[in-house]
């Protein structure tokens, strides 16, 4: 194969980058250099502020409400409630790159998001906690597993490049089975710390099913 056939599979290949499918910025190339793009840094101050306030004011109580109401702990609460809520923006920019753009830069913020949230805030929150915080082996391993099987089951469908609708459809039925073992953890809980022989501060009335 010659390198003007390679040249022409790569200009038959080439497709424009996904960000020319969004809308034009609102100032030139030229206006941001003079000092537009300060406009668009305090217009992402803001909503990080106003998101700060709504999430602190409204959407936090609004959790531990449905906490109450439901008798569920709040790694529970957290891990499906708290994460389904957090992960809207994710939802609608993958609706918007596979259905608008057409592109992948779903996977991209998906995979990005979940780094950002492992590494980044677990690592800003135990700057700023400033005292030494307990944390539970229960709930880490759970989720840490939970995770390692569903990024796992994602390569899997991914690595050829399509997601069928069974596929799809597996992803959505495995997250229904994580949400109903996180509906059933208390007992799942009781009864592992049980055959594992460990001890818990909190009540053990369900161990002894677990033969």
């Amino acid at each position: 194969m010659t390198w003007l056939d390679d040249q022409q599979i790569f200009d038959a290949n080439c497709t424009p980058p996904a960000i020319d499918d969004f809308p034009r910025d609102l100032f030139s190339e030229r206006q941001r250099q003079d000092g537009a793009v300060v406009l668009h840094v305090f217009t992402s101050l803001y909503l990080f502020v106003a998101l700060a306030v709504v999430c602190d004011k409204y959407f936090v109580p609004a959790v531990e409400r449905i906490c109450q109401a439901l008798n569920m702990s709040n790694d529970v609460a957290g891990a499906t409630f708290m994460a389904a809520a957090t992960s809207a923006p994710e939802l609608f920019v993958n609706v918007i790159g596979t259905f608008i753009t057409e592109g992948d830069i779903g996977v991209g913020t998906i995979v990005g998001s979940a780094v950002f949230n492992i590494l980044a805030v677990a690592a800003c929150c135990g700057i700023g906690a400033g005292i030494v915080v307990p944390l539970d082996w229960w709930p880490l391993t759970r989720d840490c597993l939970a995770y390692g099987v569903t990024v796992s089951l994602m390569i899997c469908i991914i690595h050829d490049e399509r997601v069928e609708w069974y596929e799809a459809l597996t992803l959505v039925l495995l997250y229904i089975v994580y949400t109903a073992v996180m509906y059933w953890d208390k007992p799942i809980q009781q009864c592992t710390r049980a055959r594992l022989g460990l001890t818990t501060d909190r009540p053990t009335k369900n161990s002894e099913n677990c033969v």
